[in-house]
């Protein structure tokens, strides 16, 4: 066995007891836990970097509710991180509930086992709160905010500011010809999702207050969903001439871009969020107009900063700044995934 009992253990959140009777498959286990001795000794392969570097070590809990792109690309943020924090050390345990009642119990849980602090992205709603309430831990809110918990501090964009920035690009772009704006958005209290949609809404009324906003909401995470929920907005509005989606379902970008095909209608811009494996090709394509995209590797460097300060391993008070937005168009567009660089 490439580890001790100990790492893994530690690494699954699991009594080492429990790990021996997995590795001697001695039976009497759930298979849940199984998998998750197994998928423990996968991230000590992947974190095996760390290991090998002195240091005082600390436990990371990482607790993304998401579709799945965004949260692969926070798993694999932190990966490539991990070995630029040193001198200290840094594992990671990664969480990705499949509901509400899983985020929670993961919450509860963590408590339990070993961790030094957590990086959480998940919706702003009483439970959540109550339970990060509950945590005797650092805890860092990442890309979205839960600002009536006890957590250290947010880290990530100015979601406000971002939504108007779409606002500014798509008023930019349409100028003084008419057209009203499609908003595509994910289901769920998300304060990030939120805030973009105030910032978007105070900004386009400013800008141009003719111009009407049609909503449709991705409540299932699925596609064809947001294929059907935007045609019949076309189909509703005639006006639509620009689409903001402000959210990272996947496939979302392309079924929308779909839906205009099928009603045999064009836009004159579209503004998405993050450089990812559907939105890069689309803006290199020009399907796009312009991506706001962060550095996410970044965030999560200054996110175990920040659970250091709360441990006051790095001394002073936690200082808050916004990611940077950038603003993303086919010519300066990576000729691939750009990933969390």
């Amino acid at each position: 066995m490439r580890y001790r009992i100990r790492e893994i253990a530690a690494q699954a959140g699991l009594s080492e007891a429990t790990v021996d009777r997995v590795l001697h498959e001695r039976g009497g286990v759930r298979e849940s836990t199984v998998h998750q001795v197994h998928r423990a000794v996968d991230d000590l392969d992947r974190q095996r970097a760390q290991l090998v570097l002195g240091g005082r070590t600390f436990m990371i809990d990482v607790v993304v509710q998401a579709p799945p792109r965004f949260s692969d690309a926070v798993r694999a943020a932190v990966e490539a991180e991990l070995p630029a924090l040193r001198p200290v050390v840094f594992r990671a345990r990664f969480h990705r509930p499949a509901s509400p009642d899983d985020l929670l119990a993961a919450l509860d849980r963590i408590p339990r086992t070993g961790s030094h602090g957590v990086i959480l992205k998940a919706p702003d709603v009483p439970p959540v709160v109550a339970a990060v309430n509950r945590l005797d831990l650092p805890v860092v809110t990442l890309v979205t905010d839960l600002p009536a918990s006890r957590r250290a501090v947010y880290v990530g964009i100015d979601n406000r500011a971002a939504g108007a920035t779409a606002a500014y690009l798509v008023q930019q772009w349409l100028g003084e010809r008419p057209g009203d704006v499609l908003v595509v958005r994910g289901e769920g209290a998300y304060r990030g999702e939120d805030e973009r949609a105030v910032g978007f809404g105070a900004e386009l009324r400013s800008l141009a207050p003719a111009r009407l906003r049609i909503d449709i909401v991705d409540a299932e995470d699925r596609p064809s969903a947001v294929h059907a929920a935007a045609r019949a907005a076309l189909r509703r509005h005639p006006g639509i001439n620009a689409v903001y989606s402000m959210y990272a379902g996947a496939g979302g970008t392309t079924a929308v871009i779909d839906a205009f095909r099928a009603e045999s209608r064009s836009y004159s811009v579209f503004i998405a969020h993050d450089l990812d494996g559907d939105n890069t090709p689309l803006l290199r394509q020009r399907l796009i107009s312009a991506v706001l995209h962060h550095d996410l590797r970044q965030d999560v460097r200054r996110a175990c900063q920040a659970v250091l300060r709360a441990r006051k391993v790095i001394p002073g008070p936690q200082p808050w700044t916004p990611s940077a937005i950038q603003i993303i168009t086919p010519h300066n567009a990576p000729p691939a995934r750009l990933g969390p660089d």
